[in-house]
């Protein structure tokens, strides 16, 4: 465990990165449908707009204000000391996202982002893993649209199926929207990074376990006319195929030989 027990902690959940874009429509939600006596707090570099924020949002009185801030690593040290857990919406993580899985993995602090980047997740997982398990602390990525619904649906879609066979899975998706400056520069950070990224790859597949007496992959696809959805189906270049393959991984329940298409 880190230097603080997590009964000694001053707040439950600690919101990094409060005032981007992401951050504001996650504090609204919290501030809106958190359950009462939820200890909670905003964070990010700037204090007038924390506290601009805070004003903001219904029941703000009782929501805490921390400034942290990437560049400065014991601001970081102590947010995580502060929180049981820390969710951060503070992109690209490949270039701002490090310190604070350190920070968390270090205090026994659990975490939570919304990357959809392969290469952050990969080197996060070599670096810090292992002390993450020593302390307690849960490193959770892509805890968002990147990549909750992909993972859940394709579950979901095992359970309704027979237990022990071979499955097959193709997750078709179709979005509207627009998205967001942060997602637009990680997306493009990402597509700069393909080198990098398939060297990351190949590290941690050095280091992760193998599955043994089971498979579960990914394989990209080729672009197809898809009957059942009555529409052509292009491959789908996102960190959700991988999350989806991971949970296969991880859990019987996918049976014996899984393959997931996205």
């Amino acid at each position: 465990m880190g230097t603080h027990s997590r009964a000694d902690r001053a707040y439950d959940i600690v919101l990094f990165g409060a005032t981007g874009f992401v951050g504001e429509l996650t504090a609204e939600y919290l501030a809106e449908h958190a359950p009462e006596g939820l200890r909670w707090a905003l964070a990010g570099r700037s204090a007038e707009k924390l506290a601009a924020l805070r004003e903001r949002l219904p029941g703000g009185e009782g929501i805490g204000v921390l400034r942290a801030d990437v560049s400065d690593p014991a601001s970081l040290r102590e947010l995580a000391r502060q929180a049981r857990v820390v969710a951060t919406t503070v992109g690209p993580y490949i270039t701002y996202g490090e310190e604070l899985v350190a920070a968390c993995a270090d205090e026994g602090t659990d975490y939570l982002d919304l990357t959809g980047e392969p290469e952050f997740v990969d080197l996060m997982f070599v670096r810090h893993d292992a002390r993450a398990r020593e302390t307690g602390a849960r490193i959770v990525h892509a805890a968002g649209f990147d990549s909750i619904p992909h993972d859940l649906g394709a579950y979901f879609t095992v359970r309704q199926l027979p237990e022990d066979v071979p499955i097959t899975v193709d997750g078709f998706v179709r979005a509207s929207g627009m998205f967001s400056g942060g997602t637009f520069n990680s997306a493009l950070t990402g597509f700069s990074r393909a080198r990098q990224t398939a060297a990351a790859a190949r590290d941690r597949k050095r280091h992760e376990p193998r599955t043994v007496g089971r498979r579960a992959y990914a394989p990209v696809s080729a672009p197809r006319f898809a009957k059942e959805v009555g529409a052509w189906a292009l491959p789908l270049p996102t960190i959700d195929a991988q999350v989806v393959q991971r949970s296969a991984r991880a859990l019987q329940r996918y049976g014996p030989d899984f393959r997931y298409r996205h």
